[in-house]
């Protein structure tokens, strides 16, 4: 049972010395001609740093010929960066004769930005393809064009410059601002290459991480007559504007009529009113003695001859617009 006993102890105790001490990444490390020391492995555990996320970097590193030492990766992963992303990119760099110090591609990746897929873009320029693109032209027309901007990225700004969305928002703006200068749509449509050359010389990648290498207008499609459907709405909108008008001269003129109606029947009352009084006045007058019986018939005389007149003269011109009989 003692023998069990010291063999399992004796196993646990190898293990852990293993998991402590890599010997095997060390020796991979001494084959490669990369000197680090096993106390400096032993220390990489007691720091939470996984040795071969230092180790296998360094000898990549060391095989391409860079000038990385061991405190530079182990503090770059300390700060969360991706190691092996980072000399991968040096070695890219190098080959393709791209000056990038180990700090810059440390800062850029620490930045968030791929610093791998940046030196391949170096390269090999990126394509990128923007949304269509409505414009208007001076003539009211519209034009839907798609374009696509060929960069480069540019590693000294990689740190602090504008992404992709910049670059197309930029573009549009140009593309934007090109076709409404233009007197007549048929002028860009003649000469589509006109926009690139505008939007190509206002230097759109000032403050990005690229380099716009060309601008290519890949489709123009003429889309609506803006400039009429603006009128046509205008017209609208006036022709509302004089009903709405309109209608508050009509409302205005009936409540006219109303208050004249009202009037007319008040006067009517009033007339009425006074024409009751005629014969209580009559016959004041004739108790008082301020009217006698012979001014009594000549007002009736006078009343029936002004009926009469009255009768003939509607008679005559009833007669006047009759139709006449052949």
């Amino acid at each position: 049972m003692d023998l069990v006993f010291f063999l399992v102890m004796g196993i646990i105790l190898v293990g852990v010395f293993l998991h402590f001490v890599p010997i095997g990444l060390w020796i991979s490390a001494m084959a490669a001609d990369v000197h680090v020391g096993i106390f400096t492995l032993i220390g990489m555990r007691m720091r939470r740093v996984t040795p071969d996320k230092i180790i296998m970097p360094l000898i990549k590193a060391n095989k391409a010929g860079l000038d990385v030492n061991v405190n530079q990766l182990e503090a770059h992963y300390l700060a969360g960066g991706n190691v092996d992303k980072v000399v991968d990119a040096l070695i890219a760099s190098q080959r393709a004769q791209i000056v990038l110090p180990f700090e810059r591609s440390a800062a850029i990746d620490l930045a968030g930005r791929d610093v791998l897929e940046a030196v391949q873009m170096s390269v090999n320029p990126k394509v990128i393809e923007t949304p269509i693109v409505g414009a208007v032209a001076k003539n009211g027309i519209e034009l839907k064009i798609k374009a696509r901007v060929t960069v480069r990225a540019n590693i000294d700004r990689l740190v602090g410059g504008a992404g992709e969305p910049t670059i197309i928002a930029r573009v549009g703006e140009g593309i934007v601002t090109t076709v409404g200068s233009a007197e007549k749509h048929t002028d860009v449509l003649e000469s589509p290459d006109e926009i690139s050359k505008v939007v190509l010389g206002k230097g759109l990648d000032a403050g990005t991480a690229f380099e716009i290498l060309s601008i290519d207008i890949a489709d123009v499609d003429v889309g609506r007559n803006i400039g009429a459907q603006l009128q046509t709405d205008q017209a609208e909108a006036d022709k509302r504007i004089a009903q709405a008008k309109a209608e508050e001269r009509r409302a205005m003129a009936v409540a006219k009529e109303q208050e004249m109606k009202a009037y007319t029947q008040e006067m009517e009352a009033k007339v009425v009113e006074a024409q009751a009084e005629v014969p209580h006045a009559m016959a004041e007058a004739f108790k008082k003695g301020n009217l006698g019986v012979m001014d009594y018939y000549n007002m009736m005389n006078v009343q029936s001859d002004t009926e009469m007149r009255k009768t003939i003269s509607q008679s005559g011109q009833e007669r006047k617009n009759m139709p006449i009989q052949k």
